[in-house]
């Protein structure tokens, strides 16, 4: 749906119509046990790995017209940027401060004074990026920096939550304790869609 640019068919496709059928075939192997469970798990892997994610494909092939600046690709990449700029100074900051936890349950790395200091960071990034890679104004790249940051949050303690239930560990070994592969796609999972939505609403 992506290289045809039928968002309309991509918005249903997994939300209504994999959905809906995606139950027959575990029904098909007749073992009730634990049936809702594994499939919640599963409908919820396709909607964050394959749907949510998606978007960032369909940030690609927007049309030229709709950012001159550097079209779809400069918007994807001011987009990645930002969430990982944000991941890292949140990480850096609550780690250096180590003031209140804003979900102590959950992360002991993520404080308020790391997302405020996050916030600060990525704004300053979006507001020095946005003349060159978005047709973003100074005080559009600010909003969006400050969303970015929020939202990339969400992400990460959602998928925190996951993790501790599952109880699955997502160690990595390029930066040592921020985590794995799922720590740098958690973010993009909430902040992608969102921006999608208000680059194609407010830049139609």
């Amino acid at each position: 749906w992506i290289w045809i640019g039928w968002y309309g068919m991509f918005v249903v496709f997994i939300p209504v119509y994999v959905f809906l059928f995606l139950p027959l075939p575990m029904t098909l192997i007749g073992e009730p046990a634990g049936f809702l469970r594994a499939l919640s798990l599963l409908i919820w892997i396709i909607m964050t790995a394959v749907f949510s994610l998606s978007h960032l494909g369909f940030l690609l092939v927007l049309p030229g017209s709709l950012n001159p600046a550097a079209g779809g690709i400069g918007l994807a990449f001011f987009l990645v940027v930002l969430v990982q700029v944000n991941d890292a100074a949140q990480f850096i900051f609550g780690g250096i401060t180590r003031h209140r936890k804003v979900i102590p349950k959950l992360s002991a790395s993520r404080t308020w004074s790391g997302l405020i200091g996050g916030i600060g960071l990525t704004v300053l990034v979006a507001w020095l990026l946005a003349p060159w890679l978005t047709p973003f104004s100074g005080i559009e790249a600010i909003g969006l920096g400050v969303l970015v940051a929020i939202t990339g949050l969400i992400g990460y303690i959602v998928f925190t939550a996951i993790k501790r239930d599952l109880e699955f560990e997502d160690r990595g070994t390029m930066t040592p304790g921020h985590g794995g592969i799922l720590n740098r796609i958690d973010s993009l999972v909430y902040t992608v869609p969102l921006f999608y939505h208000i680059i194609t609403y407010f830049y139609p």
